[in-house]
């Protein structure tokens, strides 16, 4: 892989960990501390300066308390990855909200391809 596309990974997994671990209402320091490292190499992962092993991917996932799947999924230009990711969005609403985000997404679809 080239490194500029290894640093392009690197920041798509760094942003992805950062957002799991606001949503689990965590620190960088709290996260560290459960992982048995700095607090700068949590941010240096955050920021995409660092690509963690697949090791430190599943200690990630573990503390988020997810998958390394999930970790990585939404990071993935597959279709099909996107497609997972957008359908475990789509999990977290009600049927009514689901329709609704399907219309918009389809109209911006409609709106894109011209």
């Amino acid at each position: 892989m080239s490194e500029a596309k290894t640093k392009h990974l690197a920041s798509l997994v760094g942003r992805a960990i950062a957002k799991r671990r606001v949503a689990c209402r965590l620190t960088q320091e709290q996260v560290a501390e459960q992982l048995g490292i700095g607090i700068e190499a949590v941010s240096r992962i955050e920021r995409g300066v660092a690509l963690p092993t697949v090791v430190r991917l599943g200690e990630f996932a573990d503390v988020f308390e997810c998958s390394i799947a999930d970790l990585v999924t939404e990071t993935s230009a597959r279709s099909t990855d996107q497609a997972t990711y957008i359908d475990g969005l789509l999990s977290k609403l009600v049927h009514d909200d689901r329709i609704m985000v399907l219309d918009i997404l389809e109209k911006l679809v409609n709106r894109l391809e011209r």
